[in-house]
């Protein structure tokens, strides 16, 4: 199936500056293509994901791929999406986020037949008569205006810097033409008019006949038209450190039934054969969750590597059976992470005296003793009946947890100081 083609079946194309064209092009030779990515944060989310994932889609059928870590632009900040000025970053900043930002494409795309570019680069030799004399004249300003990624800011108010952000975009468009032999670039729903502005000036400085084309992604939405990529905790981000890989992995197992086979579609390689077969079972045994399962594995895989994908499963089986006995401390911090917690000494202690006065777990001595020996209270997996049992927060977990299960769900984490 040709790229485009499998693109189109995925559902991950929204516009496009000549289809026939892009098509044909890239059947007839390796294209040159990028997105970018400005570094306003140290990590990226599943939100940015999107188009990172067509650029992997293009690597793997042999085309070669260009990731542009905005250096330059990201100093400024793009007007995209934002109904106020973006609050300016200290040049430190922006080169720790540009680091960690490396780091993760190196990860999801390797080394061979890929580059990382940062247009800080080129921009930064750009004096500003030369900004205005070789780029600013070729730009219509009522054209600008039109954009819709101008157009939404007009009536709050956009700065000139802001305003001269499709313009640097459009110079990385035309570096990257002339230095790396880039075709095409990709990017967003709303990059539509900087990626044109860009695909505008090559023609204009080129030569009408110069091969240079945009695609765009749709705007993802779920089945509920809210939009897809943040869950009631905020962001899903790919930094470890920020979203444990359990929480990533949990947050694709969760996925509503009508969303689930568009979403294998968008963030998986499987084949349309292997898709087609779980959206079968999304129909006819929706309770298995099997296509969910399958995505959570697939996304998870693909963004920690596959022992992530093992510990997240061990996690959630051993969170489901109440047998967490053979979890170990990193599998505890993922899996317990937003559980209620308290911190408590090293010390053995009995019992009671420890789940009401210690730990707070129990309101009263009364309620401990009659859970207790009702067989409702699980230390570390292991159900304790006796009243005088002593708790030793040593003794499990390399002495850095006590796991405490209240009836058949509720998790106290102990924390050892």
């Amino acid at each position: 199936m040709n790229i485009i083609d499998e693109l189109d079946w995925r559902g991950a194309i929204n516009q496009q500056t000549d289809a026939d064209g892009l098509k044909k092009l890239t059947e007839e030779k390796a294209v040159g293509l990028y997105a970018g990515i400005d570094p306003t944060g140290d990590s990226m989310h599943i939100g940015h994901l999107i188009p990172f994932m067509i650029l992997k889609r293009f690597q793997e059928a042999g085309h070669k791929p260009v990731i542009v870590i905005g250096g330059g632009t990201g100093s400024i900040g793009d007007p995209s999406g934002k109904k106020s000025e973006r609050v300016l970053q200290t040049m430190e900043q922006v080169k720790h986020n540009e680091a960690a930002l490396t780091k993760q494409m190196l990860k999801f795309f390797g080394n061979e037949n890929f580059r990382i570019v940062n247009n800080r680069d080129w921009l930064s030799k750009i004096s500003l008569l030369d900004f205005l004399r070789d780029y600013g004249k070729l730009f219509n300003v009522n054209t600008m205006l039109a954009k819709d990624i101008v157009a939404s800011r007009l009536e709050v108010g956009i700065s000139f810097t802001e305003f001269t952000y499709q313009i640097l975009q459009s110079v990385d468009f035309l570096h990257l033409f002339k230095e790396e032999d880039v075709q095409l670039q990709i990017g967003g729903g709303d990059q539509w008019g900087n990626i044109t502005s860009g695909t505008d000036l090559i023609h204009r400085m080129e030569g009408q006949d110069a091969k240079v084309f945009g695609l765009t992604i749709p705007l993802l939405l779920k089945a509920d038209g809210t939009k897809f990529g943040k869950s009631e905790g905020g962001n899903i981000w790919l930094d470890p450190e920020k979203t444990t890989p359990y929480e990533f992995y949990q947050f694709w197992l969760n996925q509503d039934d009508r969303d689930v086979v568009k979403f294998l579609k968008y963030f998986t390689f499987l084949s349309k054969d292997e898709i087609d077969r779980l959206a079968e079972t999304v129909k006819t045994a929706p309770e298995k969750r099997e296509a969910q399962r399958r995505l959570a594995q697939e996304v998870t895989g693909f963004v920690h590597g596959q022992k992530a994908v093992e510990e997240a499963e061990h996690i959630s089986a051993a969170l489901f059976s109440g047998e967490v006995s053979d979890l170990t401390a990193s599998e505890i911090e993922q899996g317990f992470k937003n559980m209620p917690t308290v911190e408590v000494d090293a010390k053995k202690e009995n019992i009671v005296l420890w789940l009401v006065d210690t730990t707070k777990i129990e309101s009263s001595r009364r309620q401990a003793r009659e859970d207790i020996t009702n067989g409702a209270i699980r230390i570390n997996g292991e159900k304790v009946t006796d009243l005088e049992a002593e708790i030793d927060p040593a003794s499990h977990f390399d002495g850095k947890f006590v796991i405490v299960r209240r009836g058949k769900k509720k998790y106290f984490l102990a924390r050892v100081k």
